[in-house]
């Protein structure tokens, strides 16, 4: 089972080449986390989370559904039927085997180098004692992928030039399918990442900073002589941080869930979303295909 998280498709396009690799489900972390975050797993399955990098950390909404990630043995279950306990106890002793063979990994995307962003996900893994259960206290192997980049909050940061963005997804295509065996054959120890020169900075000092300061939808601002009121923005955003669309143009809910993430202002068909100044005169990106509406 893979568990992925994605704004503007980077991450969607990789954890898709992965199902396909390893034939299992693709499960949404935002559309998993309005529910109960419970799910059925077979005894073969491996756990995968995919998502990008924010702040050099995994986003929000990722840390959270892995805190509260339930997971249960499709073969974990009680009979009373007396005929069938035996066959019961062979089950759950398989079950109980397979565990210990669980393989959990993460695929990471990002613009560029991605700190400490497996130490942050590995304390999600190890507040969740659900996933204790199944042996897994901690990341078995973890895979980075160097994507085209979509931050455009912050001056001097905007989408990479379109001959960088083939440039990116080539080589990330290439890296992947590199990737893909150690996946399937769930090799341990595997840490294929790109790094920084400063992780611990970036991710533990940085990645602060970009947390307070930088997670907050208080600059958003609609064109209303461009926007036509389709409701792309509301229907993309990861978090229902926007109501709009059917005749009523996009407000922000200002209750402190926006991630930055930027889906709205990537996916608007009309370039009517503004980040205050910040974003004018800069492009949008999402990868090709990727239509999350």
């Amino acid at each position: 089972m893979i568990f992925y998280f994605s704004a503007t498709g980077n991450t969607r396009w990789a954890a898709q080449r992965v199902a396909e690799a390893t034939q299992e489900r693709l499960v949404s972390i935002a559309e998993a986390l309005s529910g109960d975050c419970r799910f059925e797993l077979s005894p073969t399955e491996r756990i995968g989370f995919a998502f990008p990098v924010h702040g050099w950390r995994p986003p929000l909404p990722v840390r959270r559904f892995v805190e509260h990630l339930s997971v249960r043995l499709t073969t974990e279950h009680e009979l009373d039927d007396e005929d069938l306990k035996g066959e019961w106890l062979m089950r759950s002793l398989l079950a109980r085997e397979e565990t210990r063979a669980r393989f959990c990994y993460a695929l990471i995307t990002a613009g560029d180098d991605i700190g400490e962003t497996t130490e942050w996900l590995d304390r999600a893994i190890a507040a969740n004692p659900l996933l204790h259960r199944l042996g897994i206290c901690r990341l078995h192997s973890a895979f980075s992928l160097v994507m085209p980049n979509t931050y455009v909050g912050l001056p001097g940061m905007t989408i990479d030039a379109p001959a960088k963005v083939a440039e990116k997804k080539k080589r990330a295509a290439e890296l992947l399918e590199e990737y893909l065996p150690l996946i399937v054959e769930r090799q341990k120890g595997e840490r294929r990442l790109h790094l920084s020169r400063w992780p611990r900075t970036n991710s533990r000092l940085l990645g602060g900073l970009f947390e307070r300061f930088l997670l907050t939808d208080g600059p958003f601002r609609v064109d209303r002589e461009r926007c036509i009121q389709c409701g792309i923005c509301a229907e993309v955003c990861p978090t229902e941080n926007v109501i709009g669309g059917h005749k009523r143009y996009p407000q922000w809910k200002h209750d402190g869930s926006c991630i930055t993430c930027f889906a709205c202002y990537h996916h608007c068909p009309q370039r009517a979303i503004d980040y205050g100044s910040r974003t004018r005169g800069k492009g949008q990106y999402a990868y090709q295909g990727h239509k999350p509406y």
